[in-house]
C-alpha cells in the first residue's frame, strides 16, 4: 500500500473512538470496490471469520453480523430484533450509554426495567438478582461492558454468571472494550455481542458488528420493529449470498477494517494489545497525577480504555481553552459525561503508545494557564 502520498494527521486522537489510525489503515480506502464482486465478499467472509476467532474460544456455536452505521444502529438493531413483543428487558446503568439503551428499548415499546448505580460506581448486580428472583417475566438482560461516559469496567463476568443462573438472554454492549480487552463469549454464555469498527480494532467508522449465539439469532426471525435495522435478516443474507450486505455496504471502511484486522494480528492479537493500552493508561495516569491531575475512579474499577480527570481546583480553569491549547500542541482529549462532577476525558486506545502519553503529559505542562 502507498502510505507516503498520506500526510500526517496534525494531531493524536486521545478519544474512545473515532481514534487515530495507522497509515496503512488510511490507504486500505484509497481503492473502490463493488458490492456484487466476488473478491469484495470474501472480504466480509474473512473479517466475519476473524471476529468469530477473536471472541474466545469453542465459538462454533456463533455467528458474526455486520451491520451498516454506528455502533448505536448495531444496539439498537438487537435490542429492536431480540426483544419479542411479550418480552422483557432489564438494563444495568451507570452511564450514558446504558441510558441509550434504555431509551431506544422504550421508543421501541418495549417493557424495560432501569438499574441505575449511578455514574461513579460499578452497575450493581445484588439488585440484578434481586429483579431476577422476583420477576420472572424478564427475559433478557444487558449490560454495557465499559462505560466511557466516565472510563468504568463493569464485572460482566459477575452479571454473566447471575444471568445464566436464572436462564435470561444475555446482551453485552463491548463498543469500546472488544478487541482490546479479552472477552470469551461462550465460557460467559453471552447471547449478543455488540462492538464497532472504529474503536480497539482500530478501523474507521461506518459500520458496526454484533456476535450472536446461533439458537439466539434464530428466535429473531420475524421478530425486528425495523426493517433496516433487523438483524436476522441482515445475518441471513450475508450467510446465504456468502458476504452479501442486505443494502448498500461501506466498502471503504470495509477495506480499512480487513486492514485493522490484519495489524490486530501482526500485533500479537487481543492480549498485546490490552497490554499496550494498559501501559498508554498507566503513563497517562502516573504523568497526570504527578503534575497534580486527580483520576475520577478508583484503579479497581477504571478501564484502560479512556480515563476520566477532575477539573484543577481554578476558577481560571476552562475546559475550552485546555482543549484549545492542546490541540494546538498535537493532542484531542474529550470533554466530560457526568452531572456530578466537572471533568474531561483522555483516551488510551487506538495507534498510541506510552510515550504518546509522555508527550501530552509534557504538553499539558507547558499550557497551564490556570
Amino acid at each position: 500500500m502507498k502510505t507516503d502520498i498520506l500526510p500526517d494527521n496534525p494531531y493524536v486522537l486521545l478519544t474512545p473512538g473515532p481514534l487515530s489510525t495507522t497509515k496503512t489503515v488510511k490507504a486500505a480506502m484509497l481503492r473502490d470496490w463493488c458490492t456484487w464482486d466476488d473478491e469484495y465478499n470474501k472480504i466480509v467472509q474473512g473479517i466475519r471469520e476473524r471476529l468469530m476467532q477473536l471472541a474466545g474460544e469453542n465459538t462454533e456455536a456463533y455467528t458474526a453480523v455486520l451491520m451498516q452505521g454506528s455502533g448505536t444502529f448495531c444496539v439498537e438493531s438487537v435490542i429492536g430484533s431480540a426483544l419479542p413483543q411479550t418480552g422483557k428487558l432489564l438494563v444495568l446503568i451507570n452511564g450514558a450509554y446504558g441510558q441509550r439503551i434504555v431509551q431506544m428499548a422504550r421508543i421501541l415499546g418495549i417493557e424495560t426495567i432501569a438499574v441505575d448505580s449511578g455514574e461513579i460506581t460499578p452497575v450493581d448486580v445484588e439488585r440484578l438478582e434481586e429483579y431476577l428472583r422476583q420477576d420472572p417475566l424478564i427475559t433478557h438482560v444487558a449490560v454495557v461492558h465499559t462505560e466511557t461516559t466516565t472510563g468504568m469496567l463493569n464485572p460482566v463476568e459477575e452479571v454473566a454468571r447471575i444471568v445464566k443462573v436464572y436462564g435470561k438472554r444475555f446482551i453485552v454492549d463491548a463498543m469500546s472494550s472488544f478487541g482490546g480487552i479479552t472477552i470469551d463469549v461462550s465460557r460467559l454464555g453471552v447471547d449478543f455481542l455488540i462492538s464497532s469498527a472504529n474503536k480497539c480494532i482500530q478501523g474507521v467508522p461506518g459500520f458496526g458488528f454484533v456476535i450472536a449465539h446461533r439458537d439466539a439469532l434464530a428466535e429473531c426471525e420475524g421478530r425486528a420493529r425495523s426493517l433496516s435495522l433487523d438483524l436476522y435478516d441482515q445475518w441471513k443474507v450475508m450467510e446465504e449470498q456468502n458476504g452479501k450486505w442486505r443494502f448498500t455496504s461501506p466498502t471503504h471502511v470495509v477495506r480499512a477494517f480487513d486492514q485493522a484486522l490484519r495489524e490486530l494480528e501482526a500485533e500479537g492479537g487481543i492480549e498485546r494489545r490490552e497490554a499496550r493500552y494498559r501501559s498508554n493508561q498507566k503513563a497517562l495516569v502516573e504523568g497526570m497525577e504527578q503534575i497534580g491531575f486527580c483520576t475520577l475512579l478508583d484503579k479497581q474499577s477504571q478501564s484502560p480504555i479512556i480515563t476520566s480527570f477532575y477539573y484543577p481546583d481554578s476558577p481560571m480553569f476552562t475546559f475550552e481553552e485546555f482543549y484549545g491549547r492542546l490541540k494546538a500542541s498535537g493532542f484531542v482529549i474529550y470533554p466530560g459525561k457526568i452531572t456530578v462532577a466537572d471533568t474531561f476525558r483522555v483516551g488510551s486506545i487506538g495507534d498510541v503508545y506510552p510515550e504518546d502519553m509522555e508527550r501530552l503529559v509534557e504538553g499539558v505542562k507547558r499550557n497551564r494557564f490556570w
